[in-house]
This record gives structure tokens, C-alpha cells and sequence, in this order.
């Protein structure tokens, strides 16, 4: 498989939710999207804005710093949405059930570094970084997954 590469400057909160909610649109259970960038850098705005999309009523969705790991039932199918900051390293990730996750659920994950040798080699990873302005964002996306062509091709547009 061959890697691919694309920036996507996102100007505003706006856009950014917006791009959330295209992607989200094609997503299934299995996909995993690895978020990064420091913090502050819109990681959970994204999240948020994309699982809110999924709902058939938007709830609040509160950021997973403290518990870790949120999961919601979507009309895509499961989603988890973990924070994994505060972990140590992969084996947390493993006791959190992630693991399985990854197979059976859509999983948006924060702060993938904690992964490790578990990070899915199919996974979606999403660089979010500061723009010009205070509310611009530059998103870089790098996948080697065929799966992932269509979908950004089709939503990232």
C-alpha cells in the first residue's frame, strides 16, 4: 500500500465541524480516525462535530479527558471516542478495551501516540496545527488504507 498525504486548511470552527460532519457521513464501524496536535488545537471540536452528526438527536458530548473513553450509539454503529492523554502507554490502552474496539466500532482517537505498537496500520491520522489566524486550523491527513481514497476524495472536497 502506498502512503498518501493531503493538507486541508480549515479557516474557522465552522469549517472545521463542517469537514467533521462530510467525513463522518462515510464512516462504519471499523474505521479508526487518530487525532494529534497539542492542545487546544481543535482535536475535540472535530470529535464533537462529528459524533453530533451521527446522532439522530445531538446530545452534548463532553470531552473523554477524564474518562477516558465515551461511546455512543450512532446511526453509523458504535462510536467510541477516547482520550488517551493521561495513559502511560499501550498497555492502558489495551485494559480500556480499545484493542477490540478498533474491529467492531467506529473509534475516534486523542492523542494516538499512547498507542504505540497497538495503533491500527489502517487507521485515518488527522494533524490538526495552528493557522494564520487564531481560529484557522491546517489539518494534515496521512492514510496507506485504499478505504480511505474514496472517502476523503468524496468528502474532504
Amino acid at each position: 500500500m502506498t502512503a498518501r498525504h493531503t493538507v486541508l486548511p480549515l479557516p474557522s470552527p465552522e469549517a472545521t465541524a463542517a469537514f467533521a460532519r462530510r467525513i463522518g457521513s462515510g464512516l462504519r464501524p471499523g474505521d479508526v480516525l487518530l487525532l494529534s496536535g497539542g492542545i487546544g488545537a481543535g482535536k475535540t471540536h472535530f470529535a464533537r462535530s462529528l459524533i453530533q452528526s451521527l446522532m439522530d438527536v445531538p446530545e452534548d458530548v463532553p470531552s473523554p479527558t477524564f474518562t477516558l473513553v465515551q461511546v455512543y450509539d450512532t446511526r453509523a454503529g458504535e462510536l467510541w471516542h477516547a482520550d488517551l492523554y493521561r495513559l502511560a502507554g499501550p498497555d492502558d490502552c489495551v485494559e480500556l478495551g480499545l484493542a477490540e474496539a478498533f474491529d467492531t466500532a467506529i473509534c475516534l482517537v486523542e492523542w494516538p501516540d499512547r498507542l504505540a505498537d497497538l495503533t491500527p496500520a489502517e487507521a485515518l491520522h488527522l494533524n490538526f496545527a495552528d493557522g494564520a489566524d487564531e481560529d484557522a486550523r491546517h489539518l494534515t491527513l496521512d492514510w496507506i488504507a485504499p478505504r480511505w481514497d474514496a472517502l476523503l476524495a468524496e468528502h474532504a472536497a
